[in-house]
């Protein structure tokens, strides 16, 4: 007698811990000293009292985290110091080394990776009170600048000289310099300038064990040895700590156009995407894409009313060039392009007033999403350009598996996509942290599967530590982790982040 085969039931799978507790955990964090009222007297020696915020729960929380929302990756520091000199901040690090106290740099706060998060504890390093512009040298190009100034506050400074910054990140109106850099920022106008870090010719920082080091300063050629400043453009504060920043500043265009385009579906939004940078003869400035959910709630949001309702997707195009003439002929060209693909229809905004308004549906819509729904996580996948299509619709397949919206927007033009998960309305806290890390795995492979990788410009940081291993080998990351023990010996700068131990931990002797 035989019986029918039935699958048994799946034991359901084990509770997943807390972000901070796995970064704490991969950190070591047992192994650091506590703060003590003496090494808070060294520290007020260093920058003064005025200068130190320690025993205020209240004004400490404000540095717990950045601008993921979910106070599961949120840890609070043990103090607080505002130092105003490279010098002060190598004496920091050297009393943080001999007492083996975790030391966090932090910008603006800004960052989406839990990059500025102390998830040992011990010292977050504030750079507000660094925030001077150091030297405008119209003859060589360039601006040096210290890591506490806002970006947006570069360009008016330098457009009457008839130049502007293009490492042009997507918050410049609050981030720092200094945590564009540490996070190699990129954002709209990355097709035709590309990011932050092509900008970086000169950098002095404070390394780990308290040298104060310059790399590179005014040149636009350089190799004498290794590459040392893009070593540290992009390594989010875990590789030296920066207090002076030399960017390369471009002539400023006469002329610029927006084109917002109506897409019926993803698919003919995203396929249009090569079409437009190949086919056309013209490299935009910035490629935006919006899916239906995303360009919705913004809209809805701003209570915009393009008549937008008969799209299934968008495109944000912007073109700019010497000559309005130039801008015009390229427009049009692209514009061209884009009804070939498929496209619904063509808005030209030509003016200040009408880009504002077609941008403006761009930038809010993680403000837009996080009204309507306060449980989410925005990603910050990226794959080749040709890739998009298949990225996108294995996006709807997984949020269909899932049963949960997974808006899709971002920097369409260099493959870089913000694909968010939204948690089902009918699911409780419970269900949300047990399905998502499985929710991101699902996504994460999809996009290493088509020749992607983890972040395009938010960065590792803990949020996105746990899924390195997917995407870069052991080989990989032992050198990553060689290079950081080299460079940080006792393991104090910014731990949790970035690089994952190995099987045995760091290889520190």
């Amino acid at each position: 007698m035989t019986h029918a085969k039935t699958d048994a039931p799946k034991p359901p799978a084990p509770p997943v811990p807390p972000p901070t507790a796995i970064a704490r955990d991969q950190a070591g964090c047992g192994s650091y000293r506590p703060l003590t009222p003496a090494i808070l007297d060294a520290l007020r020696a260093i920058v003064g009292p005025a200068h130190v915020i320690a025993g205020d729960p209240e004004k400490l929380e404000a540095y717990s985290h950045d601008e993921v929302a979910e106070r599961e990756y949120a840890h609070m520091p043990d103090c607080a110091v505002r130092p105003g000199s490279a010098a002060e901040i190598a004496a920091i690090l050297k009393l943080a080394n001999r007492e083996r106290v975790p030391v966090t740099p932090r910008g603006a706060g800004s960052g989406l990776s839990g990059g500025a998060v102390p998830v040992c504890g011990g010292i977050v390093l504030l750079s507000d009170r660094l925030n001077k512009v150091l030297e405008f040298d119209r003859d060589n190009l360039t601006i040096t600048v210290e890591p506490g100034l806002v970006t947006n506050e570069i360009n008016p400074l330098v457009r009457e000289a008839g130049l502007f910054f293009a490492g042009y990140p997507m918050s410049l109106e609050s981030c720092y310099v200094g945590g564009n850099v540490a996070e190699n920022a990129g954002g709209g106008k990355a097709v035709k300038y590309g990011v932050t870090g092509r900008y970086v010719t000169g950098l002095e920082v404070v390394t780990p064990t308290g040298e104060i080091v310059t790399l590179g300063g005014k040149l636009s050629k350089d190799v004498t040895g290794y590459n040392l400043i893009q070593l540290m453009v992009g390594s989010e504060g875990t590789l030296g700590i920066f207090t002076k920043v030399t960017l390369k500043l471009m002539p400023l265009p006469k002329a610029s156009v927006d084109l917002l385009v109506l897409f019926p579906s993803p698919e003919t939004a995203i396929a249009a995407v090569p079409r437009i940078i190949a086919g056309g003869g013209v490299i935009p400035t910035a490629v935006e894409f919006m899916d239906r959910t995303s360009f919705t709630a913004s809209c809805e949001y701003l209570n915009e009313t393009l008549d937008y309702r008969q799209a299934g997707a968008m495109l944000l195009i912007t073109v700019d060039g010497t000559s309005a003439r130039e801008v015009e002929a390229a427009y049009e060209a692209v514009g061209e392009q884009c009804l070939k693909a498929g496209a619904i229809e063509v808005f030209v905004a030509d003016n200040h007033t009408t880009s504002e308004r077609v941008w403006k549906i761009r930038r809010n819509v993680a403000e837009a999403f996080k009204v309507r729904s306060p449980r989410q996580s925005l990603e910050d996948i990226v794959v080749p350009i040709a890739a998009i299509p298949a990225m996108v619709g294995g996006l709807l397949e997984i949020a269909r598996r899932w049963d949960i919206e997974i808006p899709c927007y971002g920097h369409a033009g260099d493959g870089n996509l913000h694909a968010t998960p939204v948690m089902n309305p009918a699911w409780t806290e419970g269900e949300w942290h047990d399905k998502l890390p499985r929710i991101l795995e699902d996504i994460f492979r999809l996009t290493a599967s088509l020749g992607g990788t983890l972040t395009g410009e938010h960065g590792i940081g803990h949020k996105r530590l746990p899924w390195m291993g997917l995407f870069c080998s052991p080989a990989h990351l032992a050198m990553m982790r060689a290079i950081k023990v080299a460079l940080d010996p006792n393991l104090i700068l910014n731990p949790g982040k970035v690089v994952p131990p190995g099987p045995a931990g760091f290889p520190v002797e």
